[in-house]
């Protein structure tokens, strides 16, 4: 059975590439360059991972806008700051929907959440919704990844639920829960992306060899379940009401209940909790290994928050707009780390153009901000540098990619940006100002694994 399942997978690949090099489609005229491809493989077996980097080397070679293919679906990778504002100015209309991929149906109540769902009247009511919505005993060791990603975690929690999942304090069966969920969710994230040539070469669907779609099922089922039980218990009574996001929308589903489904709530709470938790504590880890590797940045902003701040106070949200300096140390931070590289793909709804190029309806768009904030055509001679001062030139902020640009850039970004800041002062900036030295001798920091 197994041989003859190969062999028919065999012959029905040859049909394809047969069917492909004798019946060609319409060709485009003026696309932008890219390597040589394999029909119906496309450049899919040339990709490395991590996919930025490989973009970066490519680009390299054949230019800032450059084309790829994904099985039959054609891919424009923009890596240059100009073409990126093009894409998001003349043509942001044009390119403001998203490619649908496995994950989408299968965890993303199929495609209807805010980052996946089509433009138009569904996601700007979702959009707007989401706008307005929103322990070391001693210095043995301390390891950051974990606190960053609980706290992350508990901020978005206590939004949408009123209660946070992660901490001593906390109901161990919450915990307990919180702890599946989030393991799940970076499998799903790890599943994202172009790691599934399924998504591209749709015969590869029919047979599941890789079970990816069961692998699928199974994560929906527990995302699914976490999320159901938070509506749950606040649809009974029994959750938190705290004027939270899950009661807004619960009242909203008693006024108009075809609408405001059960999945449309989940569905919002789940993007929520992808996009707020993993990508700023990663952003907080990038952020403190760069700070303990300039002792001289740690003393610039101690002195900085003694000037602005009494010795026995913690920041408050006013002062933040005083720390000028610290603004800079996030903001350069997702300069050189963003945390999505690729940004969130967008595909075009027609033909259109950038720098000159023809980009034909239903294009993957892929956005390299990882090689764009690092271009020294943008930035200067010292753009892989870590330089919190190059902020203090008017405007400079206004070129990071790090949360899209356009109408379908992320909506949470002042909460990002607020979260990133309020960590630092809360919990490390005032021990790494006292300790700095110490710290830095004793933090545990995996590099390889957040680069």
């Amino acid at each position: 059975m197994s041989a003859f399942l190969h062999l028919s997978l065999l012959s029905i690949f040859f049909l394809l590439i047969f069917k492909k090099l004798i019946f060609k489609s319409r060709p485009f005229k003026n696309l932008p360059p890219g390597p040589p491809y394999i029909p119906y493989i496309g450049n899919l077996h040339q990709l490395k991972q991590p996919f930025h980097r490989t973009f970066y080397n490519l680009s390299q070679k054949y230019g800032k806008v450059f084309s790829l293919r994904f099985g039959s679906r054609l891919v424009v990778v923009v890596s240059s700051q100009t073409a990126a504002q093009e894409c998001f100015s003349k043509n942001d209309i044009v390119l403001a929907n998203r490619p649908h991929f496995l994950t989408g149906k299968y965890v993303a109540y199929n495609n209807t959440t805010l980052v996946l769902s089509p433009y138009g009247d569904h996601w700007r009511n979702l959009r707007r919704i989401a706008t307005l919505e929103e322990c070391s005993n001693g210095f043995n060791k301390v390891e950051l990844s974990s606190k960053f990603s609980e706290m992350t975690f508990n901020t978005i929690m206590r939004m949408v639920s009123g209660k946070r999942y992660c901490g001593e304090d906390c109901d161990v069966a919450d915990v307990e829960k919180a702890r599946v969920f989030r393991v799940t969710i970076k499998e799903l994230m790890a599943m994202g992306g172009v790691n599934n040539p399924g998504d591209f070469i749709s015969v590869l669907r029919w047979f599941d060899l890789d079970g990816l779609d069961s692998k699928l099922k199974k994560i929906r089922k527990i995302t699914d379940s976490f999320l159901q039980e938070l509506v749950d218990e606040h649809r009974s009574g029994k959750g938190n009401k705290n004027d939270t996001m899950i009661d807004h929308l619960l009242t909203q589903q008693q006024s108009n209940p075809e609408y405001y489904t059960d999945g449309i709530i989940k569905g919002l709470i789940l993007v929520m909790l992808l996009a707020g938790t993993d990508t700023s504590s990663v952003t907080l880890e990038w952020a403190m290994l760069n700070l303990l590797n300039h002792p001289e940045m740690i003393e610039r902003a101690r002195k900085e928050i003694d000037t602005f701040i009494k010795h026995d106070r913690l920041i408050d949200e006013p002062n933040i707009s005083k720390l000028k300096y610290l603004q800079n140390i996030v903001y350069e931070t997702l300069r050189l780390h963003p945390a999505a590289p690729l940004l969130i793909p967008h595909l075009s709804s027609e033909d259109c153009t950038i720098e000159g190029y023809t980009v034909p309806q239903n294009t993957i768009i892929l956005v390299n901000a990882w090689a764009i904030h690092r271009d020294p055509d943008v930035w200067g001679d010292d753009s892989i540098q870590f330089k919190p001062e190059r902020f203090e030139k008017e405007g400079e902020a206004n070129k990071l990619l790090a949360f899209g640009i356009g109408r379908r850039a992320c909506p949470g970004t002042n909460l990002a940006q607020r979260t990133s800041e309020a960590k630092q002062r809360r919990k490390i900036i005032k021990e790494l100002m006292v300790f700095g030295s110490r710290v830095s001798k004793i933090l545990v920091i995996d590099e390889h694994r957040i680069g």
